[in-house]
């Protein structure tokens, strides 16, 4: 069930909302839990067993893992109870999310040599990135006593099940919501006055920007070689940029509107990483709860920097391709993770990484990290790393051959004004972005705005997915 869905909208998203309000609020996480298992179940079918045992297990090691503790030997007890519990975690997302891929290379290998290997499918299960990351972060945050484990189960369902950020995130760390788990929590009509305008915004950025590029994008991408241009590769790269910014970031704003009218508050996932003048500062902007989860569960406890230079960068460079393989099992998600990270580390290397006080120099980094960031994209959309290389060699050679047939039956005058609409969003001054301002901000102009996006926003929206013209979120599919 997508949120871009009239079920979502005109029938799950109404009734769950009326359930909360009248709900006692002893009762109201319970019709979170159920609602949002509803939600899992209703896309990922029997895969939803796969979430249950894992909430099972980490939910009984949670008991095993707080501190203080005065039995013999119950320090190291925990110590192996975490080891165990995250080792399980781990293993449930290599199995189902990488055991294809790393079949399939070793069948490409015996048949270099003459021989046979099969090949694993297995149907991978909906947001399993995301809520294996929840459940390494409640067991951590845990055994480190930043915070107490959950007595109760419907609680911890509500933490990892929570339909706003269960398929694709903010990853939400068990530090960051811990206090918002107990039944006590309030709820109040002014949590939906002020969660909706964002989830509005959200919704209007994701079906009137995002899925009006993607035809375009589409054709773009599905260009063969022998046909790709420099002006498609080009159009192709840039309006890739723009509708998965707005595809993914209008989700998020969604998840954060949705949570908050639920009575929870989500962490920012965005905030105008376009406008940043370092490859650093784009990774603080971009997919910051990613960002913060790498930072805190293995960043930091591989040394960090504060080991020296050498392993400064070895460090990055794990992150980073862990950061690639994340996303998805594929050869282009680690060239696209080691590019950001070798960025990364050249930066530091040189002290690139802090923007310039020179206002035509801070422009200048700000064009050259928007390019690196927009031929990073090729491959992370490429089918293939032949298809990215071939894109990117297109990309470095001025022609005049123009658009083929196919990819100027794409380019109408709707998409290419809506992609001009988006482009606009680099010349922004950096800043949090527009989810927050809608729904935090009390002056005249953010009323203004509000009212803007509930109406024009809002409608169009909802005319484009009552006529089924949305599509699935990009990041549901990792």
């Amino acid at each position: 069930m997508s949120f871009a869905s009239p079920l979502f909208l005109w029938y799950f998203l109404p009734v769950v909302l009326a359930a909360v309000l009248v709900a006692p609020r002893s009762g109201r996480n319970t019709v979170v839990a159920l609602a949002s298992l509803v939600f899992y179940a209703s896309g990922a079918g029997g895969t939803t067993v796969l979430l249950l045992a894992c909430i099972a297990v980490n939910f009984l090691a949670g008991r095993h893992l707080e501190p203080g503790a005065q039995w013999p030997g119950a320090r190291e007890r925990r110590r192996w109870v975490l080891i165990g519990v995250v080792a399980f975690n781990l293993a449930i997302l290599l199995i189902w999310k990488y055991a294809g891929f790393a079949t399939e290379q070793l069948a490409v290998l015996a048949r270099w040599f003459g021989g046979d290997y099969p090949v694993l499918h297995l149907a991978l299960p909906i947001g399993i990135s995301f809520y294996t990351f929840h459940h390494i972060s409640y067991v951590v945050d845990v055994y480190r006593g930043e915070r107490p484990a959950l007595r109760n189960p419907v609680s911890f369902v509500t933490y990892i099940a929570m339909f706003p950020q269960l398929v694709a995130g903010p990853i939400v760390r068990y530090r960051e919501i811990a206090d918002q788990l107990p039944q006590r929590r309030t709820h109040r009509l002014d949590d939906i006055a002020a969660g909706f305008p964002r989830f509005a915004w959200g919704l209007t950025k994701k079906v009137v920007v995002a899925d009006t590029l993607a035809p375009m994008v589409d054709a773009c991408f599905a260009t063969p070689a022998q046909d790709m241009t420099f002006a498609i590769a080009w159009l192709g790269a840039i309006g890739y940029a723009m509708q998965l910014y707005f595809d993914f970031s209008g989700y998020s704003d969604m998840a954060i509107g949705l949570g908050r009218m639920l009575g929870f508050r989500l962490p920012e996932n965005f905030a105008r990483p376009y406008s940043s003048v370092t490859i650093t500062e784009f990774w603080r902007r971009w997919h910051m709860s990613l960002s913060r989860w790498f930072r805190d569960y293995v960043y930091i406890p591989l040394g960090g920097n504060r080991r020296g230079a050498a392993t400064t960068y070895r460090n990055l460079t794990i992150i980073f391709v862990l950061t690639g393989f994340w996303h998805g099992a594929a050869w282009t998600y680690l060239v696209w993770g080691l590019f950001h990270g070798a960025l990364l580390v050249l930066e530091r290397r040189f002290g690139w990484s802090a923007a310039p006080a020179d206002v035509r120099a801070r422009w200048a980094r700000r064009a050259l990290t928007l390019l690196l960031v927009v031929v990073g994209w090729v491959f992370f959309r490429a089918p293939d790393l032949g298809s990215a290389l071939g894109m990117l060699g297109h990309m470095l050679v001025p022609d005049l051959a123009g658009l083929t047939d196919v990819v100027s039956a794409s380019v109408t005058h709707q998409r290419l004004f809506f992609l001009l609409i988006a482009l606009i969003v680099v010349l922004l001054p950096a800043g949090s972005g527009t989810g927050p301002f809608l729904e935090a901000v009390r002056t005249r102009e953010a009323y203004a705005a509000r009212a803007a996006v509930l109406t024009a926003g809002l409608g169009y929206s909802g005319l484009l997915v009552a006529t089924g013209t949305f599509s699935p979120f990009l990041y549901y599919q990792f």
